[in-house]
């Protein structure tokens, strides 16, 4: 087993909350493992001023973590499943996926306890195509408009009025400690789960035992 484990994650609160999350798993199995993280800024973070699909959806916020990885800055990267590809680039694998976390998204609104009780014409925040067409299945009256940032900059752009409402993933705000008072069950693939990424080939049985 390595003795010493370089997780590459980025640099948001609720990335290095999901890292240090699936480290202190692997800690608790193998008390002797030397964890050191490499924090990193990918293009997904760096690029605000305009919608992910863009400039180029998922995948964004992995490459920089992959290329630390094949450069041998780091042995493993934590993601959010939800945010990676169907098919991971050639020489890269997955691994030691949790438990799913609540797979639901929260509606956050200072005012409105629910979608139905959002007025007509409502603006609601959204980073997602996904959630932009089911919002619109759901409620065609709604204006759907950007929403970028890590999920502190989302909550303070809500705070600033810019948005009646926004929507975010329930696990991503139970992990940073925040109330969820209205789920909503916009589906979608991998929703709530962590999963590990490594370079394809390597033979590490510490890693495939974290849950």
């Amino acid at each position: 087993m390595t003795e010493r484990l370089r997780i590459a994650t980025r640099e948001s609160p609720l990335a290095l909350w999901q890292t240090h999350h699936v480290a202190d798993r692997l800690q608790r199995l193998h008390a002797d493992l030397q964890i050191e993280l490499v924090p990193l800024t990918t293009r997904g973070d760096q690029i605000l001023d305009r919608p992910l699909a863009q400039i180029g959806g998922k995948g964004l916020f992995l490459k920089e973590l992959e290329q630390a990885m094949l450069k041998g800055e780091a042995d493993l990267a934590v993601h959010s499943c939800k945010d990676m590809p169907a098919e991971l680039d050639d020489g890269m694998a997955l691994c030691g996926l949790l438990d799913r976390a609540d797979p639901t998204d929260a509606l956050v609104s200072p005012k409105h306890a629910s979608l139905d009780e959002l007025p007509n014409g409502a603006r609601v925040g959204t980073s997602s195509l996904r959630r932009r067409a089911q919002l619109l299945a759901l409620r065609p009256d709604l204006q759907i408009l950007d929403l970028r940032g890590n999920v502190g900059t989302r909550l303070r752009k809500l705070d600033e009025g810019q948005y009646e409402a926004i929507v975010l993933a329930t696990a991503g705000l139970q992990r940073l400690g925040k109330a969820v008072d209205s789920p909503i069950d916009l589906l979608i693939v991998n929703a709530g789960v962590l999963g590990s990424e490594r370079l394809g080939g390597l033979d590490d049985d510490a890693l495939a035992s974290i849950r």
